[in-house]
């Protein structure tokens, strides 16, 4: 089965899930080097609903948000790693800076959102409240990120200098 999947296509099968009465979840990132904290984050993510789905931002969206050394790992792969997980149901790519379009066109349940973030900050979080759903925070792995693994392997190969 693919997971990864456009906005249409993905919408009619959120659509049929939800008349066997099934929650969607919805979570967003870069994803760009995948690492424990994304994997045990993703792991707890599964578990607020029956979908999870996984919108990944685009090339675009992601160096503008990172900068134009990012991403390291292309959309197509990093998305294809994702949907390798079992605990991702389906795995979109979007364009924009914020997922906020997809939220509104997708309406999920809930929102799946690292607990760096305060809750008052999750882009589409008072849409998904107004029609009944929630956010949900997932607490994060502490120094486990993309940037920290940059940072090492700039140092131990010396590329910082």
């Amino acid at each position: 089965m693919n997971k990864i999947l456009d906005r249409k296509t993905l919408q009619e099968k959120l659509d049929a899930l939800r008349k066997e009465n099934k929650k969607i979840a919805f979570t967003n990132g870069c994803f760009d080097i995948l690492h424990v904290g994304h994997v045990r984050y993703l792991r707890e993510a599964k578990k607020t609903a029956d979908v999870l789905v996984l919108a990944l931002n685009s090339d675009s969206s992601v160096q503008s948000i990172k900068g134009e050394q990012r991403p390291l790992v292309p959309q197509e792969e990093r998305a294809e790693i994702l949907a390798a997980l079992e605990f991702i149901d389906f795995v979109i790519i979007f364009p924009e800076l914020t997922p906020l379009e997809l939220i509104n066109y997708l309406k999920p349940d809930i929102i799946i959102k690292g607990a760096d973030w305060p809750e008052n900050k999750v882009v589409g979080g008072d849409n998904v409240k107004k029609w009944g759903g929630r956010v949900i925070l997932i607490p994060i792995v502490e120094g486990k990120s993309t940037t920290n693994i940059v940072e090492k392997i700039k140092k131990v190969y010396r590329l910082d200098q």
